[in-house]
């Protein structure tokens, strides 16, 4: 290039083009699936909200962002514990907003106890919820993404998808399988626009977390900046908590058009912790 020569300005690259796009986000009322549903919808996504409340519960959440984003919100009430009812999700979500184009699989059960003692019911629940729904709303909603050539599918799983931890049998087990379902669901869908990652957060400020960081505070009698060091401890080494923007940013980025090359990945977001 000539030294006088002034090279032209690079074009801005949208991180999202989602207005008219279509999101089902399970587990959303609250946490880390409410964030990604706010942040979809800021971005010009109509929303369908999953949880276990009654719909009346979820109204004012839901009127509130319609009201701050514009967009079209709806909610449906399903057990994602039976195949009847993520097909019921899936069915309302078509009904409401005409598709689905970007699917999060959020919703997780937990329950702590060893292996000797883990109940075998909640064990099934686990493998009901956190692993076969995601199957099944995947099976469901695939064949529209292809036919429109377009899809993204999101699968939460979590550090503990690639590390063990002692009194979580079911959760390991679960986040663990996600891997290789996103990868198969990555690997047969290469024809078309339609792209599946996992997506795996670190410690998140989570209504479950908080009540977790209060019962040290009360049982420790210590302030919430040592609690939330504490439940940190060997975890996340900057020793603070992932914030859900953080997640729900890189999701909003991926279901733009820059998403289309990448597929099947695990994504840590996760403040250094697999590194550590």
């Amino acid at each position: 290039m000539n030294v006088e020569e002034t090279p032209p300005p690079a074009l801005p690259v949208p991180a999202t083009a989602l207005g008219g796009r279509r999101a089902l986000i399970t587990g959303s009322t609250a946490g880390l699936g409410q964030a990604i549903a706010a942040r979809l919808a800021e971005a010009g996504c109509s929303v369908m909200l999953h949880g276990l409340e009654a719909p009346e519960a979820v109204e004012p959440q839901r009127e509130a962002l319609v009201r701050r984003t514009g967009a079209r919100i709806a909610y449906h009430r399903a057990d994602l514990a039976t195949p009847a009812g993520v097909e019921s999700l899936v069915a309302a979500a078509n009904a409401e907003l005409g598709g689905v184009d970007i699917l999060i699989n959020n919703a997780v059960v937990r329950h702590f106890a060893s292996i000797t003692e883990f109940p075998p019911e909640q064990w099934d629940l686990a493998l009901a919820v956190n692993l076969s729904a995601i199957f099944h709303a995947v099976r469901l909603l695939l064949p529209r993404m292809r036919a429109q050539n377009f899809g993204r599918i999101f699968n939460i799983t979590s550090v503990y998808g690639m590390r063990g931890t002692a009194g979580r049998v079911g959760y390991v087990t679960t986040k663990s399988a996600i891997l290789g379902l996103t990868r198969a669901v990555a690997l047969e869908n290469l024809d078309v626009d339609v792209t599946c990652h996992s997506l795996c957060p670190g410690s998140v400020l989570t209504p479950g977390t908080e009540s977790r960081v209060e019962e040290l505070m009360a049982d420790r009698g210590i302030d919430r900046g040592a609690a939330e060091r504490l439940f940190l401890e060997g975890k996340q080494p900057g020793g603070s908590f992932v914030s859900p923007r953080s997640v729900s940013d890189l999701l909003a980025f991926l279901c733009g058009p820059i998403g289309r090359d990448m597929t099947g990945a695990m994504l840590p977001v996760e403040g250094g912790w697999l590194a550590s």
